[in-house]
């Protein structure tokens, strides 16, 4: 595992649009809302354990305000996430399921992410977000997180570190900046 004076380096992850497959009508995306509609993005496994073999933990960082809505179930998420867990190599998940976009939690708020540091042990310096959304890029930027945007209608014009064109394209941006950006230094055990 990365760490750097005793702190740990993750990428955060984007569940909709990045880890499994939405929908899209018009300009929304259209994200599941009962456990057999969640379908795992069938090129994530692979690119997840290549981002683990470089020592990052991996944590999905997800605002899901559908289940206060009354459009998602509580077992219906959970049946979700037990699904990621299952297929995908993540040590993580963080879910905001609050409707108000100024609660802490809720994305473009950093609340996930400074809840996931303390927990953790994080360096969120040294760590990456991976999202198709505006909000992630935001929370990332507040964090001080490096943000890796996937060219979506969802990207926003907001702060963002990089655009690429896929979610390959991002786990690799990210593995070609830790090995150059943080070669000289020291890692700890």
């Amino acid at each position: 595992m990365l760490s750097f004076d005793g702190m740990k380096v993750a990428v955060f992850l984007e569940r909709d649009g990045i880890l499994n497959l939405c929908e899209q009508a018009g300009h929304q995306q259209v994200i599941p809302r009962r456990a057999e509609e969640f379908r795992i993005n069938p090129v994530a496994r692979e690119l997840l354990v290549r981002l683990k073999q470089a020592g990052f933990l991996l944590i999905v960082a997800t605002n899901q305000p559908g289940v206060v809505r009354g459009h998602m179930s509580r077992t219906d998420l959970e049946l979700m996430h037990t699904q990621l867990r299952r297929q995908l190599p993540v040590d993580d998940i963080l879910v905001c399921t609050n409707d108000d976009p100024s609660h802490p939690c809720h994305k473009p708020q950093a609340g996930l992410f400074l809840e996931a540091s303390f927990k953790w042990g994080l360096d969120l310096d040294r760590s990456f977000v991976i999202s198709d959304k505006w909000p992630d890029a935001r929370a990332a930027h507040i964090a001080g997180c490096t943000s890796i945007m996937v060219q979506s209608p969802w990207v926003g014009r907001d702060h963002h570190d990089f655009l690429v064109p896929d979610l390959k394209a991002g786990v690799e941006k990210i593995l070609d900046l830790n090995a150059h950006l943080f070669r000289s230094l020291p890692v700890a055990a």
